[in-house]
């Protein structure tokens, strides 16, 4: 460990604050202010000092230079104040004449021009620089001065040694700074030749496995290099006598060095491994090197002198094992097993980095380090342990959790460097990060009062840089008038951009950006210009002309009236040198008499200064003997002849060569040639591309794969096309190798919470290489030390069982075949499976609820319980009914996830419907399952403004009135209170006064006397809530130019898809083809036609119209230009791009679309989609069909077409459908219990009616037979003063229940009826039952029937009688 400024390193964290900072490391802050370069803005920014520049820790300095520089620069803003500590304790400069400080540095000047020595300089130096914001520390500089020491003086003897026998001379040079470089040399300078036998160790030493006569020499002499100091030292020289005899024994390996049979070495991660073994013995031992438990890494081992030395360069974690030297002769062998520790320095993981807030946010440092051992970890701030600084106001804003400090609302004042020790016993790493609380008001960084011109229907970003602290919200207008610009045709973007979609002329204006904060407000405006695209409309086409003839190449060109244009040629890439012979005019190039020289391509280019547009063509000179000019003016090219002959060359075990005779090029040169392939074990019969080639070759070198039998194909290609495939080669078979590739996309997941499905992408068929293809794979748990278990299988997927629920695992791959296995894969980490949730969150609850969001709070649940990869917070919530009476609501369950582990959480549930009822529960998910839900909770959203009306018509119905109709807003977000529309008469582009009418809530229309005929209204309507006026549907009333043809009172003019068109449609509708010469027509006629259907009111003042085609009747927007076949001339017609066959099914709030079209794959198309109801247009890119288009409203009318991107021209024919309704949960009233009830009790009381009914009928009702029986009989009813009627006239002649009306009104009376009876012994009854004829005379038939009631008997009647 080594501390930072001498100060005491921060204890160990405890376990409950190791459990909180895993739960920190994704805490979710307010993202730091990213502070722009602006030089500006850099000037007024307070920033804390920053070290930019210091020397390195281990500094080495050579004695003889004159002055000794220790680097220390920093910025800041105030500039920073240095000052230097030496071993601990405060340098004072001033005191010390030889030690000067640089200006507006702390660069340090250490001289020794007038005395002194560097030694006593040495020591260990920091660095400190500081202004009002805080104190940034350099690293620990250890100043040393490099030595070169001489090598005692001392008198070697002379060495014997016999014939034979091993040898080691010792070297041990002088310790030095740094360390010298060792090489042997003998007298003559010449250095000692080394072999397997003779070597030198890595201690200096000189090794002689055995030794020879040849050996004998006096000058073997040690050198010591010191690259610092350039000097040499050099030791007295060996003299070596051998001793020789008859016969030389023989004699097994033994080591020199290392020796024994095991050792151990310790290396640091990033450092360089070097393993000796040197071996004595007769005949000369050989080396070899393994490393148990596995293959030593191939990619990383080196083996040096003479394979006496295992070499790695940057030693890794996994390269720590055990590995074994083995020696050998003839007579034996030995082995020496070396243990090799990877130890590690501490190196970063996650370094602290500077951190910009402004007031009241949220934020942390983070410093992450691993190593072995463990580092641990210290904070200081301004140089101070930060567990020794006084508490302060600031600091309680800040709380250290291990590796991580937190943040929270911090204020002015807080602003401090803070320092990061990570440290263990082989190093420590030192990081600064500052911590500034910045307020400053919103400024504009870019240019002022911007013209910016940009091409019509292209997509056009205006931008507005700005800055401030509290970072500034920012809102876009056009013309200084109207809300914000967002939605739409246009989008606004964090970063200030205001994305207009499709750029139109209506779109010209001064667009202004305005940056809002509690600081105040910057703006800056844009002036948008929208021109006409620059085209080429004729463009040159491919000629052949005859040698000594003319050619000329048409190029006329379109563009808009305020952009100059410049048209240039080109031949074959180069600008063409226009001379004496060529002549160039506005519209074409003429060559007079052509050569060999002119043929080659041409293109016309025509710029402006924000487009351009070319097109090229190909001339072709042709010899006399070719074409006779009387018949033919020239012969156009053709594609190629296939190649011929070929032939196979120069095999090898994965190349062969090609080589094929070109065919003929029909008047267009070669520019490829595609070679293509066929193989006949996987795929036979398939032809498949290998490679392409300049169309200058003719012999060429082709890669193949191992074991695959090939034959090849080659197709010429020119301008016009590919040539036929030539005839296939000869067969050629690659022989079987190991497989080279490594199995892709190694995957462990488990598909149950016991086990881990290991998968992988199977090897290509033409990477197998060779037969009986498997594969080996390995894995372990992760972190816990155990052996790697494999199994070999010749599947894409292996199973691991009985595995603990959600652990990582380790995984590798490596394939192999019968001729042997392949590279491993890197190092892949999986996890067995997961299971349910064990925990579920609670006490969810709301706050702050709005019209359209809620905060959200819950009590989150332990980390260890999701059994899995915690994935989110996921909320289910549905809109339960509508405050608005009468809505109905779809109660369609929405998810939103929140991914948060902080203690208490919270988030924002957005995008709610106003005045509603909504029901919301939470769970927590892993990437399986879902735990249990947690408690229900309730909650409305408030009122808020109304949706536009759903649709505004405007309808002529005479001359002198317009009939406004509109409907209900589809949601109308509260109470509605009624509508408001504001009317104001349009005379050409000047507004009459306004006028306002208001309507109560259940009013849909309006009529509007006009006072003049001809007067035009702009008119705004919106719903009215008792929050405030909605969305306005802003509309004109249509225009009519033939008024005295208006006669029928009754026609309605309604703003239908066609009067619309022109305005939502942002490109023209494709011309038909047509079969005469291109023509083009400029029909000038005033605007509006003399009898046009009605059109939307026009947005510019009137101009002239421009169509290609040869009707001139048909205005059009666009020119577009019909390009035909002529029959006098060869033309290469390009061929005809379509759109067709535009289907969609559609569904309630989503629809498939496709179409057919000629398109290349890659192109691009644009949907446009039309509300039928208030014709608002919305478009959409996408790629190629099919397509889901969403976000559609249930039960609604579109009409939609399909255009291409790069074409805009194309476009497929309009097609209209309309949405399913929303699936409602509604009630059956009918199943209702009090609906039943309600039934039951209205029979009851009906069928008492009728009882009571036919009991009056037959009683005869109430009346005074007395007083009545002598008067005559009356042709009507009679009424009695009490109010009972007198039946004694018409009451007997009614019908009995049960006879029937006739058409006329007439009775037809039952066939027994007791109206006959009128007198007489039998007639009627009075009410006890008694005998009444007595008082009543029979009628004739003829009589009663002219006397009979109109009332045809029903229970109704009956009732209304007893009334």
């Amino acid at each position: 460990m080594r501390p930072v400024g001498g100060r005491e390193m921060l204890g160990k964290v405890g376990h409950a604050a190791l459990t909180l900072l895993s739960l920190l490391l994704l805490w979710q802050e307010a993202a730091a202010i990213e502070v722009p370069l602006d030089p500006k803005i850099q000037q007024d920014l307070k920033q804390p000092p920053t070290i930019i520049k210091q020397s390195v820790k281990d500094y080495i300095v050579d004695p003889r230079d004159n002055t000794i520089i220790i680097e220390c620069e920093a910025k800041g803003n105030p500039v920073p104040k240095f000052s230097w500590r030496r071993n601990g304790r405060l340098f004072t400069i001033g005191k010390d004449p030889r030690v000067t400080m640089r200006k507006r540095s702390g660069t340090l000047e250490v001289g020794f021009r007038s005395g002194g020595r560097p030694e006593d300089y040495e020591g260990e130096y920091q660095c400190f620089a500081s202004n009002d914001l805080g104190v940034a520390l350099s690293n620990k500089i250890l100043l040393r001065v490099s030595k070169a020491p001489l090598w005692p003086k001392e008198v070697l003897a002379p060495v014997p040694v016999t014939e034979g026998s091993p040898l080691v001379l010792p070297c041990n040079p002088p310790p030095g700074l740094p360390p010298p470089l060792i090489f042997w040399m003998d007298s003559n300078m010449t250095p000692i030749l080394q072999d397997r036998r003779v070597s030198m160790g890595l201690n200096g030493d000189l090794y002689f496995a055995n030794v020879l006569v040849q050996d004998a020499h006096s000058d073997y002499s040690c050198n010591a290099r010191f690259n610092f100091t350039y000097t040499i030292q050099q030791k007295n020289p060996f003299n070596l006598k051998v001793q020789t005899s008859r016969k030389v024994a023989e004699t097994p390996p033994s080591f020199l060095s290392p020796e024994g049979s095991g050792s151990s070495k310790m290396v640091l991660r990033d450092e360089q491994l070097l393993l000796e073994c040197i071996a004595a013995g007769l005949p000369t031992p050989s080396i070899k090197w393994f490393k148990r438990g596995g293959d030593l890494p191939a990619q990383k081992v080196k083996f040096e002198n003479f394979n006496k030395t295992l070499k790695i360069l940057s030693v890794s974690e996994e390269d720590a094992g055990e590995y074994v030297c083995m020696a050998d002769n003839r007579l034996g062998s030995i082995r020496h097993s070396i243990d090799v520790q990877v130890k590690a320095a501490p190196y970063w993981l996650d370094k602290p980095t500077n951190l910009v807030l402004a007031p009241e946010e949220n934020g942390r440092l983070v410093c992450r380090a691993n190593g072995n051992p463990k580092p641990n970890i210290q904070w200081l701030m301004n140089g101070e342990p930060i567990n020794k600084i006084t508490e302060t106001p600031a600091s309680a804003n800040r709380e250290v959790l291990g590796d991580t400090i937190m943040f929270r609302g911090v204020q002015i004042g807080s602003s401090a460097v803070y320092q990061c020790n990570a440290s263990n016993q082989h190093g420590y790493l030192l990081a600064n990060a500052f911590v500034s609380v910045l307020d400053m008001a919103p400024r504009m960084l870019g240019p002022k009062n911007q013209l910016i011109k940009v091409i019509m229907n292209n997509r056009t970003f205006l931008n507005c840089p700005f800055f401030g602290s509290p970072l500034p919200e920012l809102r876009w207008f056009k013309n200084g008038q109207g809300s914000g610009l967002d939605g739409g045709q246009y989008r606004a973007h964090i970063n200030g951009t205001l994305e207009i979609k499709r750029a139109r002329k209506e779109d010209e204006g001064i667009y202004t950006c305005v940056a809002n904060n509690m600081l105040g407000k910057a703006e800056n405006q844009v002036q948008l210009e929208v021109k006409e695209p620059t085209r080429i409309i004729q463009a040159p086409t491919h000629q052949s002309v005859l040698r000594g003839s003319k050619a000329s190449f048409h190029c006329k060109v379109v563009s808009d009236p305020s952009l100059p244009t410049k048209v240039t040629w080109t031949k074959d890439g180069e600008r063409l040198d226009l001379g004496w012979r060529l002549k160039k005019d506005e519209e074409s190039l003429t060559i007079p008499s052509v050569t060999e020289n002119d043929e080659g391509i041409y293109t016309c280019t025509v710029k402006s200064e924000i487009d351009q547009d070319s097109a090229s063509a190909r001339l072709t000179v042709l010899e006399d003997a070719f074409l006779n000019p009387s018949v033919f003016s020239a012969l156009p090219p053709d594609r190629p002849d296939p190649p011929i002959d070929l032939d196979l060359s120069d095999p090898s075990a994965r190349s062969v060569r090609l080589t094929w005779i070109p065919g003929n090029e029909r008047r267009s040169p070669v520019t490829e040639f595609l070679v293509q392939f066929e193989e006949n074990h996987w795929e036979p019969g398939r032809w498949q591309d290998l490679s392409s080639f300049p169309g200058d070759l003719n012999s060429v070198i082709l890669q193949l794969a191992p074991n695959v039998n090939y034959q090849f194909r080659v197709i010429a290609i020119n301008s016009v096309g590919r040539s036929q495939p030539s005839q296939p080669s000869p067969r050629y078979k690659t022989t079987a190798a190991p497989p080279d590739a490594i199995p892709r996309d190694l995957r462990g997941w488990g598909s149950d919470k016991d086990n881990m499905e290991i998968t992988w992408e199977p090897l290509r068929d033409l990477e197998k290489n060779g037969p009986n293809l498997q594969y080996n794979v390995w894995w372990r748990r992760k972190d816990s030390g155990d052996n790697w278990t494999n199994v070999t299988t010749s599947e894409s997927k292996h199973v691991v069982r009985y595995t603990e629920t959600y652990v990582p695992y380790e995984m590798k791959i490596q394939a192999r075949n019968e001729l042997g296995s392949g590279p491993e894969s890197n190092i892949v980490i999986g996890y067995s499976g997961e299971d349910k949730p064990a925990d579920s969150p609670t006490e969810l609850r709301v706050s702050k609820v709005s019209s359209t969001r809620a905060n959200i709070h819950w009590k989150p649940v332990d980390l260890s319980s999701v059994q899995g990869e915690f994935k989110e917070y996921r909320l289910y919530y549905w809109r339960e009914a509508s405050l608005v009476p009468g809505v109905v609501v779809s109660k369609e369950k929405m998810t939103t996830g929140f991914y948060t582990t902080v203690p208490e959480p919270s988030g924002i549930l957005k995008d709610l419907v106003p005045y509603s009822k909504y029901k919301m529960f939470m769970v927590v998910a892993n990437s399986r399952y879902e735990s249990l839900p947690s408690n229900n909770v309730e909650f409305t959203t408030a009122e808020d403004v109304p949706d536009a009306p759903r649709f505004f018509r405007i309808n002529r119905r005479s001359l002198d009135t317009l009939y406004l109709e509109w409907g209900k807003p589809l949601e109308p977000n509260g109470i509605l209170v009624g509508y408001q529309l504001a009317y104001q008469r349009v005379n050409g582009s000047r507004l009459g006064p306004q006028q306002i009418e208001t309507f109560r809530p259940n009013e849909t229309d309006f009529v509007l006397r006009l006072p003049d005929r001809n007067a035009r209204y702009k008119f705004n309507l919106s719903a009215l809530t008792k929050v405030g006026k909605g969305e306005v549907y802003a509309e004109e009333s249509p225009h009519f130019t033939n008024e005295e043809n208006f006669t029928d009172a009754t026609d309605v003019v309604e703003l239908t898809d066609a009067t619309l068109s022109p305005v939502f449609s942002p490109t023209p509708t494709p011309l038909p083809p047509t079969t005469i010469p291109p023509t083009t027509i400029s029909i000038t006629t005033p605007t509006p036609p003399p009898t046009p259907p009605p059109t939307p009111p026009p947005t510019t003042p009137p101009t002239t119209t421009t169509t290609t085609t040869t009707e001139a009747t048909t205005p059009s927007t666009v020119p577009v230009l019909v390009t035909t076949k002529r029959v006098d001339q060869n033309v290469l017609v390009t061929p005809r791009r379509e759109i067709w066959n535009l289907t969609v099914v559609p569904d309630s709030y989503y629809a498939n679309v496709n179409w057919s079209h000629n398109f290349p794959a890659d192109s691009k198309f644009v949907l446009e989609v039309t509300l039928d109801s208030n014709k608002t247009v919305t478009v959409e890119e996408v790629k190629q069909p099919p397509v889901n288009l969403k976000a559609l409203i249930a039960g609604e009318k579109y009409h939609l077409r399909v255009y291409s991107q790069e074409l805009n021209s194309v476009s497929s024919k309009s097609v209209t459908f309309k949405t399913k309704a929303a699936h409602i949960d509604q009630v059956d009233i009918a199943t209702q219990g009090w609906f039943i009830g309600l039934m039951c009790a209205i029979a009851l009381i009906i069928l008492i009616l009728l009882i009571v009914c036919f009991i009056k009928r037959s009683r005869g009702g109430k009346y005074p037979i007395r007083d009545k029986k002598d008067l005559p009989l009356d042709p009507v009813d009679q009424k009695d003063q009490d109010g009972s009627f007198d039946y004694h006239s018409d009451e007997d002649n009614k019908p009995l229940q049960g006879s029937q009306t006739s058409l006329d009104g007439n009775v037809k009376e039952s066939d027994d009826s007791l109206v006959d009876y009128g007198e007489g012994g039998d007639g009627q009854f009075n009410e006890d039952g008694s005998f009444i004829g007595q008082y009543t005379v029979k009628k004739d038939k003829d009589e009663t029937e002219g006397n009979e009631s109109s009332e045809a008997t029903s229970p109704v009647n009956a009732i209304y009688s007893l009334a």
